[in-house]
C-alpha cells in the first residue's frame, strides 16, 4: 500500500481517481491547487504525487520545478495527470522531472498501472535522504558518524 497525494484543481476528476486508486490498495487524498499541495507536503510525504499541470495559481510543471530543487522533495515520484494533450506538453513535463505521464479522461486501469509501474521501480532503493546526504555518498565523500560509546563510571 501506497500513500499518494492527487493535486487537480477538478475536484469530481480527483475523487474519482481517488477512488481507483483505493480500490487498489492505496491510501489516497487530494488537494485543488499547487499551493496546497506544497503546503501539505511540508507536514507528510507521499509515496507519489499525482499533478495536473495546469491549475490556477501555482500550476502542475511550477511544482514540480520547486520540488525538484528542493532538498526534501528532489526525489518524489510524480506522475503528471492532465487534459492537456500536445507532445510538447509531455516532454516539458519528463523534462521537468516527472516519471509519467497520464491524459485526462484516463482510464481507471491504465492509472493504476501506470502508479504500480513508478511504485515497483523505486523497490529495493533506500528510503528518502535528504540532498546534501546523498550528493556526499554518490561522490565518495560521506561518512558515516557513529557515536562514540559511553563510558560508565
Amino acid at each position: 500500500m501506497a500513500h499518494i497525494l492527487i493535486a487537480d484543481d477538478d475536484e469530481l476528476i480527483a475523487e474519482l481517481a481517488s477512488q481507483t486508486l483505493i480500490d487498489a490498495g492505496h491510501a489516497c487524498g487530494w488537494v485543488t491547487s499547487g499551493e496546497a499541495a506544497w503546503n501539505l507536503l511540508s507536514t507528510r510525504r507521499p509515496d507519489i504525487l499525482l499533478l495536473d499541470q495546469d491549475m490556477p495559481g501555482m500550476s502542475g510543471i511550477s511544482l514540480l520545478r520547486k520540488l525538484r530543487g528542493s532538498e526534501r522533495f528532489y526525489d518524489l515520484p510524480v506522475i503528471m495527470f492532465t487534459a492537456m494533450s500536445g507532445e510538447d506538453d509531455e516532454a516539458q513535463a519528463i523534462y521537468a522531472g516527472a516519471q509519467d505521464f497520464v491524459r485526462k479522461p484516463y482510464d481507471p486501469q491504465v492509472l493504476t498501472a501506470r502508479v504500480h509501474r513508478v511504485l515497483s521501480r523505486r523497490l529495493g532503493r533506500p528510503q528518502h535522504v535528504d540532498l546534501q546526504t546523498h550528493l556526499a555518498r554518490s561522490s565518495g565523500t560521506y561518512q558515516d558518524v557513529v557515536p562514540a560509546p559511553r563510558r560508565v563510571i
